[in-house]
Protein backbone atom coordinates (compact mmCIF):
# COMPACT_ATOMS: atom_id res chain seq x y z
CA UNK A 1 0.00 0.00 0.00
CA UNK A 2 1.38 3.55 -0.80
CA UNK A 3 1.64 6.16 2.13
CA UNK A 4 -0.63 8.68 -0.02
CA UNK A 5 -3.21 5.90 -0.09
CA UNK A 6 -3.14 6.09 3.57
CA UNK A 7 -5.80 8.07 6.09
CA UNK A 8 -4.35 11.44 6.72
CA UNK A 9 -2.77 11.43 10.60
CA UNK A 10 -4.76 13.47 13.05
CA UNK A 11 -2.40 16.50 13.96
CA UNK A 12 -1.58 17.60 10.73
CA UNK A 13 0.91 20.60 10.04
CA UNK A 14 -1.92 23.01 9.89
CA UNK A 15 -3.75 21.74 13.69
CA UNK A 16 -0.32 21.37 14.97
CA UNK A 17 0.49 25.29 14.13
CA UNK A 18 -2.56 26.08 15.20
CA UNK A 19 -1.95 24.87 18.90
CA UNK A 20 1.57 26.39 18.99
CA UNK A 21 1.99 28.52 21.65
CA UNK A 22 3.21 32.17 19.71
CA UNK A 23 4.20 34.32 23.13
CA UNK A 24 8.16 33.10 23.00
CA UNK A 25 8.38 34.60 19.03
CA UNK A 26 9.63 38.09 18.53
CA UNK A 27 7.82 40.61 16.60
CA UNK A 28 10.34 40.11 13.61
CA UNK A 29 10.04 35.84 14.24
CA UNK A 30 5.96 36.69 13.78
CA UNK A 31 6.74 38.77 10.54
CA UNK A 32 8.48 36.16 9.07
CA UNK A 33 6.12 33.67 9.96
CA UNK A 34 3.13 35.50 8.75
CA UNK A 35 5.11 36.12 5.33
CA UNK A 36 5.92 31.96 5.28
CA UNK A 37 2.25 31.39 5.95
CA UNK A 38 1.03 33.99 3.31
CA UNK A 39 3.29 32.06 0.90
CA UNK A 40 2.04 28.32 1.80
CA UNK A 41 -1.94 29.91 1.22
CA UNK A 42 -1.01 31.06 -2.23
CA UNK A 43 0.68 27.79 -2.86
CA UNK A 44 -2.31 25.81 -1.71
CA UNK A 45 -4.84 27.95 -3.23
CA UNK A 46 -2.58 27.33 -6.80
CA UNK A 47 -2.79 23.86 -6.39
CA UNK A 48 -6.90 23.75 -5.64
CA UNK A 49 -6.73 25.34 -8.65
CA UNK A 50 -4.65 23.24 -10.73
CA UNK A 51 -6.52 19.96 -9.51
CA UNK A 52 -10.02 22.17 -10.02
CA UNK A 53 -8.81 22.43 -14.01
CA UNK A 54 -7.66 19.12 -14.20
CA UNK A 55 -11.42 17.63 -12.45
CA UNK A 56 -13.02 19.45 -15.05
CA UNK A 57 -10.93 18.53 -17.86
CA UNK A 58 -11.36 15.01 -17.08
CA UNK A 59 -14.73 15.68 -16.30
CA UNK A 60 -15.46 17.01 -19.68
CA UNK A 61 -13.39 13.95 -21.58
CA UNK A 62 -15.67 11.18 -20.11
CA UNK A 63 -18.65 13.12 -20.19
CA UNK A 64 -21.64 11.60 -22.09
CA UNK A 65 -22.53 13.06 -25.81
CA UNK A 66 -25.29 15.04 -25.71
CA UNK A 67 -28.33 13.67 -28.15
Amino acid sequence: MDEADLPRRKGDHASLLKAEDLSPYSQQELTVRIATLEAEIARTKAHAEKAQAHRSAAEAFFKAPDR
